[in-house]
């Protein structure tokens, strides 16, 4: 299996000179040949890489970057031309590629070869060919049979340095059960953000103090001389505000998916088109604040790398349909009970919601297959049986961290 780790870089002044120096010169590295592939129409990544060492006769700069880094970056500009092609063929409008500026190109990979990670004096460090070793912050053990396969070095707005080591295990994923008996459906929202079959109720979390910092910060940007000094030093404030408050939030949906990854053999949630809901008029800052996306990516990596199975379901009608005898009902977003009037059945309306998910998943999975474990006793019999039985706060001890290894 394949996993990322990242670590934070602690590089002297002299070094993270150098650091900043090499990502400025594969910038233009990157620029070059997309000027180039604007006016040729047979070049490829491969032949592309092969013109590299023709390129250094001539741009003596490129000596001082190590080969693989070069080769890296001209995959980059092939990969993203491959990604705007495929966005293209399913319908999307899209544009060219453009030219890189200092403030979106951030970070240079080394694949294969090239770097090393060196215990010098008991401390960690991370070795790195043209460039020396560079102190980190090795918070996180690496698996022991796993081999690193790349190295990604990144700033961040804030001026951070950070390596994301792409290491490979030989370990495949645990088998997913073939009758899960432990099952779960989700339901998200924005007051209660999830919401199981379990009757389990997990608030969202409060950032509404980590926003209040963002705006003032940015306010406070909007009065300085852009391009000042006094103006780098304030966007690198509103940078870190925003580096806080995803962190708090990532921090959370880690810990979430974490638990239902753990505790469930098979976890079935709602396929939402979280692009298409954000874009509806009204409350789209919370929709967009809540990250439904990236709890839902996360929530499957996460069940695949524990072996549980993870369905996605078509969301169209969860909320209406009654869960317990499928009869639908209309219901305006501030009713937050269902009540259905051909068997009286009144659980929560997110509740109601997250058994049909479950039912949907399980019918989707096959797992009702067999006679043991057939769909309809996943279903509720009474309404107290889908009431919430215990709020979950967010940050609560309740949500454990997960154990030492990567997100």
């Amino acid at each position: 299996m394949n996993y990322n780790y990242k670590y934070r870089l602690h590089p002297p002044d002299a070094l993270r000179d150098q650091l900043a120096w090499t990502v400025d010169t594969c910038r233009q590295v990157y620029n070059h040949f997309l000027h180039r592939l604007n006016r040729t129409d047979d070049a490829s990544a491969y032949s592309e890489q092969k013109r590299l060492p023709d390129l250094k006769e001539w741009w003596d700069d490129l000596k001082d970057v190590h080969s693989k880094v070069l080769q890296k970056v001209v995959q980059r500009l092939y990969d993203n031309l491959s990604t705007l092609r495929s966005r293209k063929e399913n319908g999307y409008h899209v544009g060219t590629l453009n030219w890189k500026s200092p403030s979106e190109y951030r970070s240079f990979t080394y694949s294969q070869s090239g770097f090393k990670l060196k215990n010098t004096s008991g401390r960690t460090r991370l070795w790195l060919s043209k460039l020396g070793e560079i102190p980190l912050t090795f918070h996180r053990d690496l698996p022991d049979d796993a081999e690193i396969k790349t190295v990604t070095v990144k700033q961040e707005p804030t001026g951070k340095w950070y390596a994301i080591l792409g290491v490979e295990t030989p370990d495949d994923p645990p088998e997913k059960p073939e009758n899960p008996e432990k099952c779960v459906g989700i339901d998200v929202g924005i007051l209660k953000y999830a919401h199981d079959t379990d009757g389990t109720a997990v608030e969202s979390p409060d950032l509404s103090g980590e926003r209040e910092r963002v705006e003032s910060a940015q306010r406070d940007l909007s009065r300085k001389e852009h391009g000042s000094a006094n103006w780098e030093k304030q966007r690198r404030i509103v940078a870190k505000r925003h580096a806080d408050l995803k962190r708090k939030r990532r921090d959370f949906l880690h810990k979430l998916s974490n638990y239902y990854a753990t505790e469930y053999d098979l976890v079935a949630v709602e396929d939402l088109d979280v692009k298409e809901l954000v874009e509806l008029p009204g409350n789209s800052r919370n929709r967009a604040g809540a990250a439904w996306g990236t709890f839902l990516r996360i929530l499957e990596y996460k069940c695949e790398r524990e072996g549980a199975h993870f369905v996605a379901v078509d969301p169209a009608g969860t909320t209406k349909e009654c869960a317990s005898c499928g009869v639908e009902t209309e219901k305006p977003l501030w009713v937050r009970e269902h009540s259905c009037p051909a068997c009286g059945f009144e659980p929560d309306r997110d509740a109601n919601a997250a058994w049909n998910i479950l039912s949907r998943g399980m019918k989707q999975l096959g797992a009702g297959r067999s006679e043991s474990t057939p769909v309809e006793t996943a279903l509720p019999t009474d309404t107290n049986s889908v009431s919430a039985k215990r709020v979950v706060e967010a940050g609560s001890p309740t949500l454990k961290r997960e154990p030492s290894g990567e997100r």
